[in-house]
């Protein structure tokens, strides 16, 4: 086990096979919460900083980051400590700053319109190195103004399905919102989900308030399998009644994500289909206008003909919005970067 990964229980009985007295272990387990690797635990001796470095730690370093000129988007790559690389990105706004963290390297589901998947799943992540992403960001972009973080909200959104990384994401849910680590409201968190329904289920016992976001970008299962193989698996039909289960039992809304892509899910027919489809969930469709992979062939819509979809569906009485496009210039859709720089070391 690394430092990263372990509980409070298990950094105290680490820390108490060096013999050190309880509040060293209080200083080290404070320094862990905040991603910092045993070199640089400043208040510590540097024989016992030496011992701690025996112990893998377990987390992430910043291997390449970009920064949007458009929109101050920061686009990051980390790199695990067994060489992989993974992405993540810090978007601002006005209400305070939004992480989109990746949940595994690559991805497994197959979904069209991606380039995460398009080599298929590494391995998944464990909680501690979604954690030192944060940590790591932190100490990059160091909080302003007096603010006690710089990430105000987590979004499960990068690299990898969440509910295929079960276990894994909701111990680092239930540490990122803990009072001893970064402490971010669950309510600050959105975890997205191509749609593996019983898991959906447990998620709801599991971290309630967190919000659940489904990709579903079809309104009919024809459309929906081709662009999602996980819809063969899990129909819309499991999946809209899962997500209206959410929304009963938790009292949030279920954002509906709609990749917008040409000729295949655009028109005003699919618009209208898709309000059908959903009228009388708590929910909200977040409608985003396709960024191309070029391995993939699939075409992306207008910004305007985004407004136009979305107003079809406003008449349909259906709460909608077109998400803001951010971090265009720095390759910030999921997967992109990264399979750039593989490419190129493969080159």
């Amino acid at each position: 086990m690394t430092w990263m990964d372990m509980t409070e229980r298990e950094i105290a009985d680490a820390v108490g096979a060096f013999g050190v007295p309880n509040f060293r272990v209080r200083q080290i387990a404070e320094w862990l919460r905040k991603g910092v690797r045993p070199a640089d635990m400043t208040n510590l001796p540097k024989a016992l900083r030496e011992q701690l470095d025996t112990i893998p730690f377990g987390g992430a370093r910043i291997y390449q980051k970009r920064v949007s000129e458009k929109d101050g988007t920061v686009k990051y790559l980390f790199e695990l400590e067994d060489g992989n690389l993974v992405e993540g990105v810090l978007m601002r706004y006005s209400y305070g700053n939004t992480v989109c963290l990746s949940t595994q390297v690559g991805c497994n589901m197959g979904c069209r319109f991606c380039a995460s998947t398009l080599e298929g799943c590494v391995r998944s992540l464990r909680p501690g190195e979604m954690l030192s992403f944060l940590a790591e960001i932190e100490r990059d972009e160091p909080p302003q103004d007096g603010k006690p973080r710089t990430v105000t909200n987590i979004v499960l959104m990068g690299s990898g399905e969440p509910l295929d990384n079960y276990d894994n994401v909701v111990t680092f849910l239930k540490r990122v919102t803990s009072e001893q680590g970064p402490n971010i409201s669950a309510r600050n968190i959105s975890l997205s989900t191509c749609g593996i329904v019983p898991k959906i289920y447990r998620f709801i016992d599991d971290a309630p308030h967190v919000t659940l976001s489904v990709s579903l970008h079809a309104h009919d299962n024809e459309t929906r399998s081709k662009l999602m193989p996980i819809n063969k698996a899990y129909p819309i039909e499991q999946v809209l009644d899962a997500a209206g289960t959410y929304a009963e039992r938790t009292g949030r809304r279920v954002v509906f994500e709609y990749a917008l892509i040409g000729g295949v899910n655009d028109s005003e027919r699919d618009a209208k289909a898709l309000a059908s489809k959903l009228r009388g969930m708590l929910c909200h469709v977040n409608l985003i206008p396709l960024n191309p992979v070029k391995e993939r062939g699939l075409n992306g819509v207008t910004r305007q003909h985004a407004h136009t979809f979305l107003g079809w569906l406003e008449r349909e009485h259906i709460s909608a919005t077109v998400r803001r496009e951010m971090g265009a210039d720095i390759e910030g859709a999921c997967g992109q970067l990264r399979r750039r720089v593989l490419n190129e070391t493969r080159g």
